[in-house]
């Protein structure tokens, strides 16, 4: 598997809420509440200023996650860290169940067709409700949905590839 102290990005301050220093966060987490779970955060600011902060407690206020930062107390500062990211070691992640798969762990792999045609690596990927797409660039990007075991075959970390059946000219 890939470096695992490597940072994952969770989420994000969007504003403040209130006058006491709660935080306003969009979280990347499904569920979106589980950023709480994952401590401690690395927070960088829009400046690249690094902090390490543990003890944030939240909860859900409908369209955004409200949190509480340690020793953050009023509204000045909050707006002061608006657009700052929230993240995580990978290590804080817990383990991937079966065929279940961090995003972050598949980018990088090398993509490959049952033939063995080079396709190229995996950029990124996203959801689009009904499943999830990687989108793989070589020689050009191409973008399959991430369905095993129809489309993707085959997952192996220590061989860094992801084997897929799908017809290198689409």
């Amino acid at each position: 598997m890939k470096d695992i102290e490597r940072r994952i990005l969770l989420g994000r301050v969007v504003g403040a809420f209130g006058v006491r220093g709660e935080i306003k966060l969009e979280s990347w987490t499904e569920p979106r509440s589980a950023i709480f779970r994952y401590q401690p955060w690395i927070v960088r600011s829009p400046s690249s200023v690094e902090t390490t902060i543990e003890g944030v407690r939240g909860r859900d206020s409908g369209k955004h996650l409200v949190a509480r930062f340690p020793g953050v107390e009023d509204r000045d500062t909050v707006e002061a860290m608006h657009g700052t990211e929230i993240y995580v070691a990978r290590s804080a992640l817990p383990p991937p169940k079966p065929d279940e798969y961090y995003w972050v762990d598949l980018e990088g792999l090398d993509v490959k067709t049952t033939e063995g045609i080079a396709l190229g690596q995996v950029s990124h990927l996203f959801s689009t409700g009904a499943n999830d797409v990687v989108v793989v660039r070589g020689d050009r990007e191409r973008m399959i949905p991430f369905v095993q075991p129809d489309f993707v075959k085959s997952v192996d970390f220590e061989a860094n590839l992801v084997v897929v059946d799908w017809d290198p000219e689409f």
